[in-house]
């Protein structure tokens, strides 16, 4: 599994579709909030988790389960936990969220990258 974590409008899918090329992308913001299985690439989710919490779903179980029906996906999530930290609770409660399941998938990938300004910089695993 790949993992490409960074700020918003950093590059991070200019970068996985030029290096990673998947056959079929799945967007967070849009998809069913049921597992993709088989899964190339997943998009935006930070999104997901955003759905998930909405639907009262457990983010982190989710998460696991989707690591492990997914082992050679590639994921790409926003990192929303930098900057003022929101006065409304959701957003708060989002947040925690998104970092909780960054770790979890930064754990069960070989591979994280981050990206900043256009720039990959490998975190975990080979380089790319």
């Amino acid at each position: 599994m790949v993992f490409v974590i960074g700020g918003a409008a950093q590059g991070k899918i200019k970068f996985v579709m030029e290096h990673f090329k998947p056959i079929a992308i799945v967007d967070g913001s849009d998809c069913f909030l049921s597992i993709p299985q088989n899964s190339a690439c997943i998009i935006h989710y930070h999104l997901l988790i955003k759905r998930l919490m909405l639907e009262k779903m457990d983010t982190a179980e989710f998460t696991r389960k989707f690591c492990s029906e997914n082992p050679n996906a590639v994921i790409v999530m926003n990192e929303i936990g930098c900057g003022i930290i929101p006065l409304e609770k959701n957003e708060r409660e989002w947040r925690e969220n998104v970092g909780r399941c960054g770790c979890i998938i930064a754990e069960k990938a070989s591979i994280v990258i981050r990206m900043t300004c256009g720039i990959p910089t490998v975190i975990k695993g080979q380089s790319i």
